[in-house]
């Protein structure tokens, strides 16, 4: 059913998938060919029929999302109930799966420092900012301090020139 057309195709689960599943779970047997390609296919035709019950589910409940609640009812009403304990252990770990990889996204866990550490790290850092940043005013500082030193002994210097010059100009005008 599944492989009979060529957009069928895009519908089926990947045979390397099944053929890991399989090799997983009877590793010392052998499985021929026609064998897999059937079990390819009744996986596909088992997830369509699941599927297709689950978004009637869903529809008529008037919603527009799939939920696991609605896959475990379509279970079942199609008389797969022996399955749903389980279906529901897997979502659960499923759950906290996508939990602890949600945590583990985090730059702190990925870091593997404890947060306390961190903190300290943190403190310090800003510490050495903060001396960084007085030590740079009190430079700057200095620097105003020279500069204005050195603007009163240039004031001082001119004064000094031009009331000598203006001194000589005084002894010429007595001769």
């Amino acid at each position: 059913m599944a492989s009979s057309s060529g957009n069928d195709d895009d519908l089926t689960i990947p045979r390397a998938a099944i053929n890991k599943m399989i090799k997983e779970t009877l590793p010392n047997v052998r499985v021929a060919n026609d064998a897999r390609e059937l079990v390819v296919n009744c996986c596909t035709e088992f997830i369509h029929l699941i599927s297709s019950e689950a978004n009637e589910i869903c529809n008529k409940s008037e919603k527009k999302t799939i939920s696991p609640e609605h896959v475990i009812n379509a279970l079942e009403s199609l008389g797969f109930a022996s399955y749903i304990t389980e279906v529901k252990d897997v979502l659960q770990e499923c759950k906290t799966v996508a939990l602890k990889r949600r945590k583990a996204s985090s730059r702190l866990e990925n870091l593997g420092i404890p947060e306390e550490e961190l903190l300290r790290q943190q403190q310090e850092l800003f510490a050495k900012a903060r001396q960084q940043q007085a030590e740079l005013a009190q430079q700057e500082w200095l620097q105003m301090q020279q500069a204005a030193q050195q603007a009163q002994l240039a004031a001082a210097s001119a004064s000094v020139q031009q009331t000598g010059s203006s001194q000589d100009e005084d002894e010429e005008d007595d001769m």
